[in-house]
């Protein structure tokens, strides 16, 4: 297996669980330990962060490490010096690197030459701990993956892709539902055994849970005005919830675009489970760190 987490694809079934249940240890003892003792994280930032700038750094600390963020604008990367530069110069400094990147290509160069295990804390092709966070959530809720149906309405972007790949390991079951000219890899649709319908009422017909992302992501705010109008009739609003069934909860990674992929009654309703999703970040980047960078053994 990879020493780097670039995609869930890096995983199999055995260590996809296994950082599900380190995390569930984790949260369950509110755990403080020393697996990152005397080791340092390195944390590359292309793009803005709450979430997971936030949970890296506090997870590093809570295993008893240290995290530097470097802000990409001052390192330069890739324009002030190459990415494969950067690589083996934090590789000679630190323990681990993450990176919150524009292209997947950057931190698939990072991890071909820092020397050191790196985890993608976003790209434009997956955000591998997102989707981690999305499991815990899914099986604290439903006390099981496999079978849990879950109805993905709106762009098919990275957060889906992670999504399907983690289907394929889990066991979910996968309806998607996108404009057209949105839509995810077939390939993957096929490997993820799941499910793709275009109309979102159908989609959502017996979910577990509904999840949405926003339309445009960082790095296509030029394209806004056309998502916009290719996304209408999208929007999870309390009728498609209702479509879903009564006890289907909702799924967002966040930040939110309220009025436009999901409405604020509905992500702050009692069946939205977003920020049970955001403190699962950090106990799923824990178990992270802790298997990555601290040696913990991946089966016991």
């Amino acid at each position: 297996m990879s020493n780097h987490l670039l995609s869930i694809s890096d995983l199999d079934t055995d260590r996809l669980h296994a950082l599900l249940r380190t995390a569930e240890q984790f949260k369950n003892a509110r755990y403080r330990g020393s697996e990152l003792r005397g080791k340092t994280l390195a944390m590359i930032f292309e793009k803005p962060s709450l979430r997971t700038r936030t949970t890296l750094e506090v997870a590093a600390v809570h295993l008893g490490g240290h995290a530097v963020y470097l802000d990409a604008r001052q390192v330069g990367l890739g324009v002030r010096e190459p990415v494969r530069d950067v690589a083996e110069n934090l590789g000679r400094w630190v323990e681990g690197v993450s990176a919150r990147v524009n292209k997947h290509e950057t931190v698939a160069g990072l991890a071909e030459f820092a020397g050191v295990p790196v985890i993608n804390a976003l790209s434009d092709a997956h955000h591998p701990l997102q989707a981690l966070a999305d499991l815990m959530t899914l099986k604290e809720n439903f006390g099981r993956l496999a079978g849990v149906r879950l109805a993905y309405v709106g762009d098919g972007n990275n957060v889906l892709t992670s999504l399907l790949e983690a289907a394929a390991l889990a066991g979910l079951e996968v309806v998607v539902s996108t404009p057209e000219g949105y839509e995810p890899d077939a390939g993957l649709l096929e490997r993820a055994r799941a499910r793709f319908v275009r109309d979102p009422f159908e989609a959502v017909q017996g979910a577990d849970a509904v999840y949405t992302d926003v339309w445009t992501s960082m790095g296509q705010e030029a394209e806004a005005e056309r998502r916009l109008r290719d996304f209408a009739g999208y929007t999870v609003t309390p009728e498609l919830m209702e479509a879903a069934g009564g006890e289907a909860i909702f799924l967002h990674c966040l930040p939110a675009h309220y009025g436009e992929e999901v409405v604020e009654e509905v992500a702050h309703g009692p069946r939205s489970r977003i920020f049970d999703q955001a403190e699962n970040r950090l106990h799923t980047v824990k178990a992270v760190l802790a298997h990555y960078l601290g040696g913990r053994p991946w089966s016991g």
